[in-house]
């Protein structure tokens, strides 16, 4: 089922919600004329605010680690304002005699701003480098309107490990920060809203501001994201976490409720949702009461008032606050949903009816409706009462329910996932009512809203399924068909990627290069266009008037503005590959076969539910359709393979005589439309879904060519069951490599060649540790890794040899590459060298950790290196990899399984979903380093027989100019004709990720040629 979505507990916000004018609002942003964009946040934490008319604003910018100024407007005079100024910043702000003032121990110069308007005083103070940010924050203010302005400010870097969104969720009011980061969950900006909540989880450990805050909600909201991707141990994990610590706090025991409950629904335990939604909770006490003249508060409000919090007075024209009881309210209301939606699943339509029904009066109750931040519950409420409508045979109901749904979500969320999700629910409807063209219309313009907003179809994969089933009918018909299936699955990112990327987000977010700045800025630019549309669609729901138009006008000329720069933003980030990693992004057809060359072709999957699709697109044309064998008998299919080629039974790894009947008819099955046509295409780039993903397709079987003696060796307890010479693999004719995506793959083709001087750094064998591990310093604090999720110390002890090194070296003349072995080899020397980037070939020999220690621990792929002194652990996580500066056209990593099966938990952290590997994450991190191609193992690489070394010295015998895919392929046919090594075990396990039709080994002369080709494409 899909994922069901936490709910936001602030009240109304901006001005429409409180009658006021309507064109400014608490959070703005301002500067977008510029490329220098700053955040404007309505503030209560200020020390200079004192009476109920006074109010303040915080100045958070792009490229400052922390808030740059404050803008106030004082009800009093002139002369007081500065005082009370004065007086706040005491000890933190220096001024001279001549009145030119600066930050305590710091050279920055601070400005101060303060003028008279009728009653009020507005000021601005903060840094002077950002005088502009301050000076167009203050005229917004006072003209309550955003005032547009360039920012003109020296590019400065992000302090620490914090990016933006942290940043500015480290700086604004606490309930703002959490509103924000539900806002952002809300519209599908999941990465974002990870960001707010891990940075309010650190802020409620260290900052004062936060005391009397429960952090629990915070940690609830983590868990509550890893449930929704699937990572239940570790969702498991931070649930027990937030329950060993008592409460009898109502809305806090409401939270956990409700979460816990959409945890089971995650896990599609109907009973137990159900129980968890009908455990007695203590009811609500009323707010107020009045006997014998007396008023008494209830407690709840109480703790409100005497903690500052949610029940205080609001202050005229500040921003209202839900009271604990209102939120109560809100959250018993989406619990009544969540029993409803049970007893949807479990047939009970009436109930599903009746609960939906209660569920959206009890939510409308708190404050008449007007809590805009509960419009996404409101929306699946009436999704799930269309849904029981539906299926009680109502469909005209159903049908106008589903329409409401879609309206309030594109009123408060346009051009969003959450949205887009709303939409692909009721074309999903109507493909069940024999309206296939209308439904076909819908789906087009969602995929269409989504990819020119860089968002992806993430989570709506139930949704999105009888899309591809018509296009894939109609394929053979209509070759528009193909087109729309090409475009609309490279959005169907699997759970795994999207948390991939948004790791490596957040990573290249708290850069401080121009690729890291230009990121900011782009996010900040999809913010402000984000924020533009919701406001021009609420003027749209006003009394219509010039007024109004002239707004609408303006606001339209904004977007268009921002839409623009947003559009020269990504140009510029393009050519940076951290960002080529970490972009959503996608390819028209014609695209990608004006990349393909006339011996290729481009065999992609896509795993939908059950449902199995394949596309082959060569040149000159494509062809789709639906595979003859399910995801579920898939799995099976490819779990019987790998069970014959590389499985660890007894702490020992044990090969078998290879599954040949599976092979060859997992070949018909998958690919039978083409099956005579694969082994004829030379080069073929491969892009796997599903169990695939663990598979390597050289390994399939195409024709029946000595299978039956083959099983007749197997039978025969005389003969050589691992002898295969003669069969018929896929592998042996066509020469594959593998796409983690269509656009990565055009990416790594169009990338102009290293400039590297060097032909190869070889870097392995770990040194190994005693009994225990050195200490790990503080990788236990929030946002690292608890103590009971540490690797133990075997893991340093099984270092890989370094022969596979020296053989690579010396194949290409020693002269040529430099090692890095046994005690040099840490991953502090790896991270700050310096010379990375002079190296065309770089090659790991290390074991890779891919799955977790321990299934409720967060997987995070890493390779094993020596430890190096204090800061070091001893890995070379993927995050850390992201962060190298290499410039390589190829990057070997025959390290243990790094391709190979793993735990889920490790799966979804690396990118690749149904018990994959993490290969995904590890390519994807190298690639966003500089690499342009990535060779990695999908199973231990073999000692027996010399196989590897043989399968290395083979490749880097290669004659200059062979490529990559060309020299793979010639030296593994050695080893399928050896009898010793025929099995696939010895010679299928290596794949190449990227563009295998890049050279090998380059001569000088070439290398100088691509180091031109390389400066004229920077």
């Amino acid at each position: 089922m899909s994922a069901l979505a936490a709910v936001a507990l602030t009240a109304p916000t901006g001005a429409l919600a409180r009658g006021g004018d309507p064109t400014l609002r608490d959070s703005f942003s301002i500067g977008s004329e510029g490329g220098a964009l700053c955040e404007v946040q309505a503030t209560v934490r200020d020390p200079v605010v004192a009476g109920m008319f006074d109010r303040a604003w915080m100045v958070v910018c792009r490229d400052a680690s922390q808030p740059v100024g404050t803008i106030r407007v004082l009800r009093t005079g002139a002369d007081d304002a500065r005082a009370r100024i004065e007086s706040a910043r005491s000890g933190r702000v220096t001024c001279t005699t001549d009145a030119r003032c600066t930050l305590r121990d710091s050279d920055a110069a601070w400005t101060t701003r303060i003028e008279t308007d009728g009653a009020n005083v507005y000021t601005a103070e903060g840094l002077e480098a950002y005088a502009d940010a301050l000076d167009i924050a203050l005229e917004s203010v006072r003209q309550r309107r955003v005032v547009p302005g360039v920012i003109r400010v020296a590019t400065t870097s992000v302090g620490g490990n914090d990016g933006f969104a942290r940043t500015l969720a480290g700086a604004i009011d606490i309930d703002k920060a959490l509103a924000e980061g539900y806002r952002r969950n809300h519209s599908g900006d999941y990465a974002e809203a990870a960001e707010f909540f891990e940075a309010l989880s650190r802020r409620a450990l260290e900052d004062q501001a936060t005391v009397g805050v429960d952090p629990t909600e915070f940690t609830l909201n983590r868990a509550l994201q890893r449930s929704n991707l699937g990572e239940f141990a570790e969702a498991e994990r931070l649930f027990a976490e937030v329950e060993a610590l008592p409460t009898s706090d109502p809305v806090q025991l409401r939270l956990r409720r409700n979460f816990r409950a959409i945890h089971a629904l995650n896990q599609r335990d109907f009973d137990g949702a159900a129980a968890r939604l009908q455990t007695p909770i203590p009811p609500l006490a009323t707010g107020v009461t009045v006997a014998d003249g007396a008023v008494t508060l209830a407690p709840a409000i109480v703790a409100g008032v005497n903690s500052g919090g949610d029940a205080r007075l609001v202050q005229a024209g500040e921003r209202e606050r839900l009271s604990p009881i209102e939120r109560a309210q809100i959250i018993d209301a989406q619990a009544v949903h969540l029993l409803g939606t049970v007893e949807r699943l479990r047939g009970n339509p009436d109930a599903a009816r009746a609960a939906q029904i209660r569920g959206l009066a009890d939510a409308l109750a708190v404050r008449e409706g007007r809590v805009t931040s509960i419009i996404r519950l409101r929306s699946q409420m009436l999704g799930e009462l269309a849904l029981a409508e539906e299926a009680l045979g109502d469909i005209d109901g159903a049908d106008a329910r589903f329409g409401e749904a879609v309206a309030l979500l594109a009123v408060e969320y346009p051009e969003t996932t959450a949205l887009a999700s709303a939409r692909a629910r009721y074309a999903a409807f109507l493909t069940r009512h024999e309206q296939d063209d209308k439904a076909m219309g819908i789906y087009r313009e969602i995929v269409t809203a989504l990819a020119e907003s860089q968002r992806s179809t993430a989570g709506m994969a139930n949704m999105m399924a009888p899309y591809y089933r018509l296009l894939a009918a109609r394929a053979a018909s209509d070759p528009a068909a193909v087109q729309d299936f090409f475009v609309a699955s490279q959005l169907q990112i699997r759970p795994g990627v999207a948390d991939t990327q948004a790791v490596l987000a957040r990573e290249l977010s708290s850069g401080s290069d121009e690729g890291a700045r230009l990121f900011r800025q782009a996010t900040t630019l999809n913010r402000d266009i984000e924020r533009a549309r919701i406001e021009d669609a609420r003027l749209a729901q006003l009394p219509q008037s010039a007024d109004i138009a002239a707004l609408r006008a303006d606001i339209r000329t904004q977007i268009d503005n921002l839409a623009f720069q947003q559009a020269e933003t990504i140009a510029r980030l393009s050519a940076f590959p951290q960002y080529r990693v970490v972009a959503p992004g996608k390819l028209d057809l014609a695209e990608l076969q004006a990349v393909l060359r006339g011996d290729e072709a481009y065999l992609k999957m896509l795993v939908v539910g059950d449902s199995v699709y394949a596309m082959l697109i060569e040149p000159g044309g494509a062809k789709l359709w639906k595979s003859d064998i399910g995801a579920a008998d898939l799995e099976r299919a490819v779990d019987a393979i790998r069970a014959t080629i590389s499985i660890v039974e007894n702490g020992r790894r044990v090969t078998y005589p290879f599954d040949a009947a599976t092979a060859h008819r997992l070949y018909g099955q998958l690919f039978g439309p083409v099956a005579a046509r694969l082994p004829a295409v030379p080069h073929l780039i491969f892009e796997p879904d599903g169990a695939m993903l663990r598979l390597p397709v050289n390994l399939l079987i195409t024709a029946d060519t000595g299978l039956a003696a083959y099983e007749q060796r197997v039978l025969d307890p005389d003969a050589d069951p691992f002898d295969m010479r003669q069969i018929a693999w896929l592998g042996r004719t066509s020469r594959p490599s593998t796409a983690v995506s269509a656009l990565a793959f055009r990416n790594a083709r169009q990338a102009a060649p290293s400039r590297a001087t060097n032909q190869y750094f070889g870097l392995g064998e770990n040194l190994p540790l005693g009994d225990r591990l050195p200490s790990l310093g503080t990788r236990g604090a929030v946002g690292g890794m608890d103590s009971d999720c540490l690797w133990d110390a075997s893991q340093w002890a099984r270092p890989i040899s370094a022969d596979e090194l020296v053989t690579a070296r010396n194949a290409m003349g020693a002269a040529a590459g430099a090692l890095l072995t046994g005690g040099a080899f840490t991953d502090t020397a790896v991270k700050t060298r310096a010379d990375l980037a002079d190296y065309r070939i770089i090659h790991f020999a290390t074991h890779g950790l891919v799955t977790a220690p321990r299934p409720a621990c967060p997987a995070r792929p890493a390779l094993v290196t020596s430890f190096g002194g204090q800061d070091s652990d001893g890995l070379l996580t993927f995050q850390e990899i992201f962060d190298l500066k290499i410039d390589a056209d190829l990057v070997i990593l025959s390290a243990c399984d790094t391709a190979g099966a793993a735990s889920v938990a490790a799966t979804r952290e690396a990118g690749l979903s149904g018990g994959g590997n993490a290969l995904d994450g590890l390519v994807r991190s190298f690639i966003g380093a500089g690499g342009r191609s990535v060779i990695a193992s999908h199973w231990p690489a073999p000692d027996d027989f010399d196989a590897t070394t043989r399968l290395i010295g083979g490749l880097f015998g290669a004659g200059e100019g062979a490529s990559i895919a060309d020299a793979l392929w010639n030296t593994q046919l050695r080893l399928m004709d050896d009898q010793r090594t025929s099995h696939p075990y010895y010679w299928a396990g290596f794949a190449i990720i990227g563009d295998g039709a890049q050279p090998l080994l380059r001569s000088a002369q070439t290398a100088q040629q691509g180091q031109a080709v390389g400066r004229a494409a920077r």
